[in-house]
């Protein structure tokens, strides 16, 4: 496992997104996966598949892990695993970040200009 961030870029999207997703705090997998299409506006929606997928390989790479944080039992399904993610998972997540601003600005330089949001 490397404790340099800049071995694992650049990221696949799916796995930046549930990166994204896990900053402001511990998410079980339905939550990543509603939190990605909301941060997507819909328009990245993860299968099950492809969203449980990309938590293993993220959890064998050091970026994401389980979490003993629970909510109120009474607001929570007991099976669920919330996941949270690790130091290095957060600096990988800023890294890329910066990767995808500099590619941005470089466009922009370029004469690309999108639409704003």
């Amino acid at each position: 496992m490397a404790a340099d961030p800049q071995d694992h870029l650049p990221l696949k999207q799916g796995h930046y997104l549930i990166l994204l997703a896990l900053t402001p705090g511990d998410l079980h997998g339905y939550g990543i996966k509603k939190a990605v299409a909301a941060q997507t506006e819909g328009r990245v929606r993860l299968g099950a598949g492809s969203l449980y997928r990309s938590i293993g390989l993220l959890q064998d790479e050091g970026l994401i892990e389980a979490s003993n944080w629970r909510p109120d039992p009474r607001v929570d399904d007991e099976r669920r695993e919330y996941l949270r993610l690790t130091d290095l998972g957060r600096r990988v997540a800023t890294a890329e970040t910066d990767r995808l601003a500099a590619l941005v600005s470089s466009a922009r330089a370029a004469g690309l200009e999108g639409a704003a949001p």
